[in-house]
């Protein structure tokens, strides 16, 4: 018998999920949102993010790995593992994570996802953004998550209701920002910042007081042509740090075609 895979083997979310440049840039949006929500104290309580951001981010694509590139069954087992994850929290605390805040989080992996792809690679057609969102609506419905929205246009809506109604800058805020530096050292912290930058939506871009303009954009276009020469990992191993290294090398689990990087317009 055929196997059932939960997110079948030709969709766009593996091609997104398995680079490790897209991956990057997803984490690196996300930790710029992450550091407004307002419900961002749920980090701090476990002190796991503020204590190892890196590892952290390891530790969720090592999650989000075993549910895009499982079979069905064992992605489904991640999902609950994930769920009863949060359900101990919220019991060692003594409250529940409001439904908006896991709301966001799903929100964040769509909307990065289509975000990173199209500023590497290309734009997605319609069918595309919607196969992200119907992946990760799976998701948040196997985890029991209220009030989602059901199609890419309505997550679309609510997505900036979200933004505009869960966001704030506060001492997390900058706590979170001053770890990144910590952990990264300041030429990486730069870089990260730029990406943020970049990737972010621009009501996240104005909460932070990041410029209009990355300075990475000029830079896109150089970057794709040393992938399509197999350059690029030079310039990842100049800036990535060497405790991670294997990590990294790693996430790249789906093999690239060589299509001319010219091919697509800067987004």
């Amino acid at each position: 018998m055929e196997t059932e895979y939960f997110v079948q083997k030709d969709s766009i979310v593996r091609q997104i999920w398995g680079n490790s440049d897209n991956i990057l840039f997803i984490f690196a949006g996300a930790s710029a949102e992450f550091a407004l929500n307002k419900a961002v104290d749920w980090l701090y309580f476990t002190g796991k993010l503020p204590a190892d951001p890196l590892g952290r981010l390891f530790s969720t694509v090592s999650y989000a790995r075993s549910i895009i590139f499982s079979d069905k069954q064992a992605a489904l087992k991640a999902i609950d593992t994930i769920a009863a994850i949060h359900a101990a929290v919220e019991a060692k605390r003594g409250m529940g994570i409001p439904d908006w805040a896991y709301r966001d989080v799903l929100f964040m992996l769509i909307d990065y996802s289509v975000r990173s792809f199209e500023v590497l690679e290309r734009k997605l057609n319609k069918d595309e953004k919607q196969e992200v969102f119907d992946v990760f609506y799976r998701v948040g419905d196997r985890m029991g998550l209220k009030g989602l929205p059901e199609t890419f246009q309505e997550w679309q809506i609510m997505r900036l209701h979200h933004m505009d109604h869960d966001m704030q800058h506060s001492i997390y805020t900058d706590d979170l920002f001053r770890q990144y530096r910590k952990h990264l050292g300041l030429v990486r912290y730069r870089i990260l910042l730029e990406s943020q930058s970049l990737i972010a939506p621009q009501i996240v871009r104005e909460f932070l007081g990041f410029r209009r303009m990355s300075l990475l954009r000029p830079f896109i276009g150089t970057y794709k042509l040393a992938r399509y020469l197999k350059a690029d990992g030079i310039l990842k191993a100049m800036i990535q740090p060497s405790k991670y290294k294997n990590d990294l090398k790693a996430l790249d689990v789906e093999p690239r075609g060589r299509k001319c990087p010219f091919h697509f317009k800067l987004s």
